[in-house]
């Protein structure tokens, strides 16, 4: 499955029309981490404008409206007078823009402005149309508020750190700008650009939802889609270092349990490891099968993506959701209160994530645990000469397993969690954020030891020089050399295993081997 394919809406002007029902990752990655321009469709605007019109009126009736007409949270019995409704709305976005911790980076920050602009484009959360431009001009001039990592326990949504991002709409807060942290008032006073005044109710609309999760989430899922290709690839390293065969991946096997995401990295693995010569070379050998880290990999990589297509379409029809409370159905002009905003449908799969990019670390450090091991790999011990005098890949093997043993804590499910706010209001939280943050690092600790197995596998490729492994593997090889020399002596290799870990994350490593391969499948 490709998920990164979609095209800007104009390819003549590179802008995406957002229209809140039709957004792929392809398009989110493009505008997060690519700055791509956005456009709001006319259509879903006037949706917008329909919603609108239907709070102002329901307004004017005396009915009383959770959020819109009343206090927050536990104080929902609070009614509040039509006179004070605007500053009621300030009110909610200063008073929960209290997050802590490290701020997000902003491409994290863009993703989040275009998931609120896609909830609100539906016509269901009853704001002006000068709140969507508002979002809008940020996102088209590179304006992006200071957004705190804690705080968030994922219902009513992501309200700390969505409040952080609509304190930068009413000129409040800090902003990131030209690479610059300022006050958000003085920025939009360079620009011309007057602060968002919230009308009863946006507020509420502004901070209500899951957002801030989903756009982790979804970034991260963009990521691990390298991830996955490039487990493949080191496998195929390791599996011709080691001299082992590739019986295992044949499309027979495959066939008879059909999976697809074992059949898919199967058929990766026999692209990366076609024509391949070392495999050619050990033909009449009397090894029969080879350790379950190499001749399972299919399923265990396949697992993963089954795992990870399963969370790309759950958080994609998050993305393309109404999350707010109360809703506006303009149609029925009914106003309804009810939980979308709970994140547990989001915080459940970004747990599941987790556990799957961990066992694709896992993985991979038994099968650097074989290769620096000369009675497994019948290479040098740890994969240089006079070990002994060189400790070798001995330590970078110990890296790997620390990491996949932090993996483990940080696997522990936040969505199993709950703990009671709001006076027993909100009684039943879903913890969707820290599973988001969880996830970021088990995503940074696997790449780092799929890049360990992948220098490991390289060095252990020297040996057998000059024959060479699959086209894939060679093409691999090659790329590893142009960060890495071989390992001749003991030296500090942090820094190859840094650079290497940014290029899996970033889709150059497996776009290098691609170039050989074709395209490798999630």
């Amino acid at each position: 499955m490709s998920h990164n394919k979609t095209r800007p809406n104009d390819p003549k002007t590179g802008t995406i029309s957002l229209d809140g029902y039709s957004l792929t990752l392809g398009q989110l990655v493009a505008i997060s981490r690519g700055h791509a321009h956005v456009s709001l469709a006319e259509t879903s605007l006037a949706a917008v404008r329909e919603s609108r019109n239907c709070v102002e009126r329901r307004l004017k009736s005396g009915e009383t409206f959770y959020g819109i007409n009343t206090g927050f949270g536990a104080l929902a019995q609070v009614r509040i007078p039509a006179e004070q409704l605007k500053q009621l709305q300030l009110n909610l976005i200063r008073s929960h823009a209290c997050g802590v911790g490290q701020n997000l980076p902003k491409h994290v920050v863009r993703a989040i402005i275009v998931l609120r602009l896609q909830t609100m484009l539906r016509g269901n959360s009853g704001v002006c149309e000068a709140t969507l431009r508002q979002m809008e001009f940020f996102l088209n001039n590179n304006i992006h508020p200071v957004v705190p990592s804690q705080g968030s326990v994922g219902a009513c949504g992501d309200l700390a750190p969505l409040a952080h991002l609509a304190l930068g709409l009413i000129g409040e807060g800090q902003v990131e700008w030209n690479d610059e942290i300022l006050p958000a008032g003085e920025v939009l006073k360079k620009l011309g650009r007057e602060a968002l005044s919230p009308e009863p109710k946006e507020g509420l609309s502004l901070i209500n939802g899951t957002q801030v999760m989903t756009a982790i989430g979804l970034l991260a899922c963009d990521t691990a889609a390298h991830l996955l290709c490039t487990a493949d690839i080191t496998l195929s390293m390791s599996l011709d270092a080691t001299l082992g065969t590739a019986t295992a991946f044949r499309d027979e096997i495959h066939r008879v349990r059909p999976h697809k995401g074992q059949s898919v990295a199967a058929a990766n693995m026999r692209k990366i490891l076609a024509d391949d010569g070392l495999r050619l070379s050990h033909a009449g050998c009397t090894k029969v099968q080879d350790p379950y880290s190499f001749r399972c990999a299919p399923q265990v990589h396949g697992a993963a993506r089954n795992s990870f297509n399963h969370v790309v379409e759950t958080l994609m029809t998050e993305a393309n959701s109404s999350t707010d409370n109360p809703l506006v159905f303009a149609e029925s002009d009914e106003i309804l209160s009810g939980g979308n905003f709970h994140g547990e449908p989001v915080a459940m799969v970004l747990d599941y994530l987790a556990i799957a990019l961990a066992e694709i670390a896992n993985i991979s450090e038994r099968r650097i645990d074989k290769l620096v091991n000369p009675h497994m790999s019948g290479l040098p011990a740890f994969l240089v000469q006079n070990s002994g005098l060189n400790s070798g890949f001995m330590i970078p093997h110990v890296v790997a397993a620390s990491l996949v043993s932090e993996n483990k804590v940080h696997c522990h499910p936040a969505s199993v969690d709950s703990i009671p706010t709001s006076a027993e209001q909100e009684d039943h939280v879903s913890m969707g954020m820290t599973s988001a943050l969880k996830l970021l690092k088990v995503l940074e600790n696997s790449s780092r030891v799929l890049a360990i197995e992948s220098l490991a596998a390289a060095q252990g490729l020297e040996f057998h020089k000059p024959i060479q492994g699959g086209a894939g593997v060679r093409a691999a090889y090659d790329f590893i050399r142009s960060i890495s020399a071989p390992l001749q002596v003991d030296r500090s290799i942090a820094t190859d295993i840094e650079l290497i870990s940014e290029a899996i994350r970033t889709g150059e490593f497996r776009r290098k081997v691609e170039t050989v391969t074709g395209e490798l499948a999630v």
